[in-house]
């Protein structure tokens, strides 16, 4: 195709959104809105189809995948249901279709999760990563996030009691400036496989960090009708406003357990 200074209104993406119902902690479904708001904003169609259990999901008729966050009964509800999908995740995944898992979504999303009680719920292996919790009494990650990625920030806000541990050689998404990520010890925050970024990250994250939004976007559209595409410029400063301030929380936060340690 031709190189275009902007992109066409002909354009579509179609967005597997995947248990809404049950995954949709601390305002996730916010990411769906951003990616929306900034489609239609360029005149892109984005169609948006729930997948929830015990529903068919022919990975080749998407575009995008998005999973949220749950918690540990909600992740149990829908595990064996999320393995039966794990063969056509993986293979869209290998086929460079860009997905989003957000907290109980990036732990099923890795091989698998040790519940506090000893239980291991099997995850689906697109991050070589593995999550432990270590039991009642096990402090949780609760707080703002700064976290450096491709030049600049993500921001968000993190509240999880598992620890996520990559594999050696395994890509982390960021690295932490402010806040735990991933396990508090190692400065690593989420997981990077192909197109596919798994994160701790809610508040919502798209809201606060439009690059990050527009990155899954473009991923997909020139996935999709090739790499001249470009996304029209937007008008970001409430967006970093609002980044800005998360990330000011963050690093006032990690001041005040730094002086309490």
């Amino acid at each position: 195709m031709s190189n275009h200074d902007t992109t066409p209104a002909s354009y579509s993406l179609r967005l597997a959104h995947l248990y809404p119902d049950l995954m949709n902690l601390y305002g996730d479904r916010g990411n769906i809105i951003t990616l929306r708001q900034r489609c239609a904003a360029r005149g892109i169609t984005l169609t948006v189809v729930e997948i929830g259990i015990g529903d068919p999901f022919d990975t080749r008729c998407f575009d995008l995948i998005f999973m949220g966050g749950g918690q540990d009964r909600e992740q149990q509800r829908i595990a064996q249901d999320l393995q039966a999908k794990g063969p056509a995740i993986r293979a869209a995944v290998a086929d460079g279709t860009p997905a989003l898992a957000v907290c109980g979504g990036y732990q099923l999303f890795c091989r698998s999760y040790q519940l506090g009680r000893g239980e291991e719920l099997p995850g689906i292996g697109i991050f070589p990563a593995r999550t432990l919790h270590g039991g009642e009494g096990t402090p949780r990650c609760i707080g703002n996030v700064e976290a450096e990625w491709d030049g600049g920030t993500l921001v968000g806000f993190e509240n999880h009691g598992g620890r996520t541990y990559l594999d050696a050689g395994a890509t982390p998404l960021a690295r932490v400036r402010s806040g735990y990520g991933n396990n508090g010890d190692d400065g690593t925050e989420g997981a990077v496989t192909a197109n596919a970024f798994g994160t701790y990250l809610h508040g919502s994250l798209l809201p606060k960090n439009p690059r990050f939004a527009d990155h899954l976007l473009l991923l997909a559209l020139r996935r999709k009708y090739g790499d001249a595409v470009t996304l029209t410029p937007l008008d970001d400063s409430l967006e970093q406003r609002a980044h800005a301030s998360a990330a000011a929380a963050a690093r006032r936060e990690n001041a005040r357990r730094r002086r309490g340690a």
